[in-house]
């Protein structure tokens, strides 16, 4: 039964946090990158929770390898590509993916797992994908979605292919981000975009 009042584990953090934090994870180094999302997931996958982890710049199969040479069992790991996530039919609707996500909690509620989480490469958003300037609108809403179903959510931001403009904006949507393999609140975060 998921107690939508205890604290959970994000894995790189020393403190714990409640379900349905949602996260920004600003990186400029893939190692850096693949150290946080790791004990992330693994943190997730201990803890019995639910873990999907939704993969743009790298294939499934890639993400699964470095996973699994950082120790990470990944058996019960869903690994999905962005575009069958964000963009299925090649558009991406904000409200259809805020659909997903409570979606993808009652199923693992219903499937009995504690918790759920998922971490998404954002650098989707930066192709040609129709509806993609929607981004932050979608970011936004996440924040309302987790009130009511709970899913721990980390948006990865490579810094090095974003600018800063949609960085900050990024930021802005975000109640919390990782800094120096912390997870804190964010200063930057407004109430709407």
């Amino acid at each position: 039964m998921c107690d939508m009042h205890a604290r959970i584990d994000v894995g790189f953090s020393q403190e714990q946090f409640l379900p349905g934090t949602h996260m920004c994870l600003v990186f400029r180094d893939e190692s850096e990158r693949k150290r946080i999302v790791s004990r992330y997931v693994e943190s997730g996958l201990l803890a019995g929770e639910q873990v999907g982890y939704f993969a743009d710049a790298a294939d499934p199969g890639d993400v699964d390898q470095w996973l699994r040479e950082l120790d990470v069992d990944t058996a019960q790991l869903s690994l999905r590509r962005t575009s069958d996530t964000y963009y299925p039919d090649g558009v991406f609707d904000p409200n259809r993916m805020c659909n997903t996500l409570r979606e993808t909690w009652t199923t693992a509620r219903e499937a009995g797992f504690p918790n759920c989480r998922v971490t998404g490469e954002m650098s989707w958003a930066l192709g040609d994908i129709p509806g993609a300037d929607r981004l932050m609108e979608y970011e936004a809403a996440v924040n309302t979605v987790v009130k009511t179903h709970p899913v721990t959510a980390m948006c990865q931001y490579d810094a090095n292919r974003f600018s800063g403009e949609m960085i900050f904006r990024a930021l802005r949507v975000h109640p919390y981000m990782v800094m120096d393999d912390q997870l804190v609140q964010n200063p930057y975060y407004i109430l709407e975009e």
